[in-house]
């Protein structure tokens, strides 16, 4: 992670698991995530979406090299101080592979939905 998404490491993101096509990250609770009103800021939580499937990309394919090809996110509500779960999972894995995220407050209901398509780079593509 410290290579390939250094940003990671500056917001103190933790990876809990790592599958094939899944992963759980956490964004620790850190007064500098946040926005006026004391929620948590919308760039945070896309960042967190990106890293968790970007984890879970590379557990389906063994590709580091993999990039973002395009990310939307729906925020559902805001999201209050504290740690945020990420609980990505791909749907297609390829030459493109798609997934999403659900972002939620540790213990609550989610608050933002993401979707994501990866490029996965020519050589090292898993079986389609």
């Amino acid at each position: 992670m410290e290579s390939h998404h250094p940003f990671s490491a500056v917001l103190g993101i933790r990876m809990e698991a790592i599958g094939h096509g899944t992963a759980r990250a956490i964004l620790p609770e850190n007064p500098a995530h946040q926005r006026l009103g004391g929620i948590v800021a919308g760039p945070m939580l896309m960042a967190l979406a990106d890293v968790a499937l970007y984890a879970a990309v590379v557990g389906a394919t063994g590709n580091s090299e993999a990039v973002t090809a395009s990310l939307t996110i729906n925020f559902l509500r805001k999201c209050p101080a504290g740690e945020v779960v990420a609980q990505a999972r791909l749907l297609k894995t390829g030459r493109l592979c798609a997934g999403e995220v659900l972002l939620a407050p540790r213990g609550g209901e989610p608050v933002a939905q993401v979707v994501s398509t990866w490029a996965v780079p020519a050589g090292q593509r898993p079986a389609a």
